[in-house]
């Protein structure tokens, strides 16, 4: 003999049609709905909601734009860096001045790595928690996810340069590679 789950629907339909399987149906059960009033006056739950959004809001990366990212480039410094996350496939197609490439797929394990290590495997220095790091991709979606990823290991001094480069290369009049 074999046991099948069934939907309550479908179990009461199937008990329904057939009086002999009736018996041997299997009814599940169902948790109780519970429903929560709130007891605390509106201004209390705006306090709370309003904290919340501190919180997130401090999460959140500070974005740069492409006014206050053009003279980084031109004046690059070992204290601050500029890292593309795209995939070295895609970085091929040209990278914004003085960035280093970082992909996206690799910061989860390369953010707890030693120094010398860090180095060996990417090229660069491993960033400092207090220096300054500025993520680009391709359209910002990428490096927004980098910029969570870097707070969440102890980064603070994180920006997102949220046009990242279809912004750059439009603004810099550079041509994408025809496919």
């Amino acid at each position: 003999m074999f046991r099948v789950a069934l939907s309550r629907t479908a179990a009461m339909g199937l008990a329904r049609s057939s009086p002999a399987l009736s018996a041997r149906v299997a009814l599940p059960r169902l948790a109780p709905v519970v429903r929560f009033n709130s007891t605390k006056p509106k201004s209390e739950l705006k306090k709370q909601l309003d904290a919340q959004d501190d919180l997130r809001r401090d999460w959140d990366a500070r974005i740069l734009s492409y006014e206050e990212l053009k003279p980084k480039t031109q004046q690059p410094s070992p204290d601050k860096y500029l890292i593309d996350v795209r995939e070295p496939d895609e970085v091929l197609q040209g990278s914004i001045p003085s960035s280093v490439n970082l992909p996206l797929s690799g910061i989860p394990n390369s953010l707890h790595l030693d120094a010398a290590t860090f180095k060996q495997k990417f090229g660069f220095e491993k960033p400092r928690h207090d220096q300054e790091v500025v993520f680009y991709c391709r359209s910002g979606k990428r490096s927004a996810t980098a910029c969570d990823l870097a707070k969440r290991n102890g980064y603070t001094n994180i920006f997102n340069y949220q046009g990242s480069w279809l912004d750059w290369t439009s603004r810099e009049g550079i041509k994408p590679p025809s496919s």
